[in-house]
């Protein structure tokens, strides 16, 4: 090959200035596989004959995907070929009978923005190397804040509403004691921590990854529509100042995972308020109704938050991820609290204003561009067009909830607030049965 390409230039039997890869094939591999997924993932997104999935057992779909890589790369015929399996046991989640997770559907201009973003593959930390993203995300964010109800605010785009929750659990510790960053654990009080029963899992992962400790978490009662109680929390952090401890945090939910719950957030706001703690609130299910007129009032009090996690990958069907955490105090905090100030990076005498270098303020270095699906998808619909699918979905849920009560079988659980529809199905066997112990033992059964 080397003679035969003159001005070759050859290293370790390397030719430098030969081609990588065969642009050609590249482009026509992209073009037939673009195909498959038009017509087999988004022409069939809404065909209710399709299945949600074509179910296979692990050590049966091994074999099916024949997923061991060689020393030689396949043709793409069979790359085609793989890829039509993938799609075809994979779980259609834009499938209309696709119910089991806090997400689903399809948002075309979504798709096209995650389309654009996968093909150019920025990395969101500075403005040189990713200008129209950071803009897109500071228009995004400025606009979030507003729904809120707060004047100015401070954000950031994460992997997911664990991720936005452990953002907030590290930035009201270092509020509460600055010189963490520096000096680490050792040598602070006890730290306590706040939250519902019916919280997401997130909360106590956060504690236990960034130190604090699981045990540490005081989770406080919920009344019977899973709602955290006020004067329980009251009395917890009394409880954790007697003990010597220091409580630092309070995280409500708003829209909890199985029952939809959202707590009552003026009345938390009043106990942060009198106790000095950061109030957090977990709104990546519920957040989504601050967009409409109508069901907003159930985030009534958000306002008076510090924090607040929010995922539009939700009901507003961005594609996932995308996920805000948003931040009331506006002192770049997130960036003293982030910021390693690497000076390859982040340098302070580039020739445009480097406040748009977002990226120090982020626990990240590499950072996917979730906002702009966001905005495309805002911008194609405007806010009218969101605020309709957070009312269609409640309609909806009401619907089914009418439903459910003319069913023999059915029992609902309690009326809802949002989307979650609880019930249960009472097989034939038990409809005669009397409630008591052994009745719910058969049940979960």
């Amino acid at each position: 090959m080397a003679q035969k390409k003159k001005n070759a230039v050859l290293v370790d039997g390397v030719i430098l200035n030969g081609p990588i890869t065969d642009s050609k094939a590249g482009e026509k591999f992209v073009e037939e596989a673009f195909k498959v997924i038009m017509e087999e993932v988004i022409q069939k997104a809404d065909d209710i004959t399709q299945k949600v999935c074509e179910w296979r057992a692990p050590e049966m779909l091994k074999q099916i995907l024949d997923l061991e890589m060689r020393d030689t790369g396949e043709s793409h015929q069979k790359l085609l070929q793989l890829c039509q399996d993938v799609i075809q046991y994979s779980v259609k989640t834009s499938h209309p009978r696709f119910f089991n997770q806090l997400y689903a559907g399809i948002d075309y201009y979504s798709l096209v923005a995650r389309f654009i973003t996968e093909a150019l593959n920025p990395s969101v930390y500075t403005y040189e190397v990713s200008p129209v993203f950071l803009l897109v995300e500071e228009a995004v964010i400025k606009k979030m804040i507003e729904f809120i109800g707060w004047e100015e605010g401070d954000g950031i785009f994460n992997p997911g509403g664990s991720v936005s929750n452990m953002y907030a659990m590290n930035l009201a510790r270092y509020k509460f004691c600055p010189e963490i960053k520096e000096k680490g654990l050792s040598g602070l009080p006890r730290l306590v921590l706040f939250t519902s029963e019916e919280c997401h899992y997130s909360m106590k992962k956060a504690a236990a990854f960034l130190g604090i400790g699981t045990e540490n978490v005081y989770f406080i009662k919920t009344d019977e529509r899973g709602k955290m109680i006020p004067e329980e929390l009251e009395k917890q952090v009394q409880r954790a100042r007697k003990e010597g401890s220091a409580p630092f945090l309070v995280c409500a939910t708003a829209g909890t995972t199985v029952l939809g719950a959202f707590d009552p957030l003026d009345k938390i706001a009043d106990i942060c308020e009198k106790h000095g703690l950061w109030f957090h609130v977990d709104a990546s299910w519920g957040g989504s109704a601050l967009i409409s007129k109508k069901h907003c009032r159930l985030l009534h009090g958000i306002h008076r938050a510090d924090s607040v996690a929010w995922n539009p990958h939700k009901m507003l069907l961005a594609g996932i991820q995308c996920c805000a955490l948003l931040v009331k105090d506006n002192s770049d905090l997130l960036k003293k609290c982030y910021s390693a100030k690497a000076a390859y990076l982040f340098q302070q005498d580039k020739f445009y204003d480097v406040s748009y270098d977002t990226g120090d303020k982020s626990i990240q270095c590499s950072r996917r561009p979730d906002a702009f699906k966001f905005w495309l998808m805002w911008k194609a619909l405007g806010t009218t067009g969101l605020e309709e699918r957070v009312n269609r979905a409640l309609a909806l849920a009401r619907y089914l909830v009418e439903e459910i009560k003319k069913r023999e079988g059915f029992q609902l659980l309690l009326e809802p607030e949002y989307a979650n529809v609880c019930f249960w199905y009472i097989p034939p066997s038990l409809r005669q049965m009397e409630d008591g112990p052994e009745f719910w033992q058969k049940l979960h059964q």
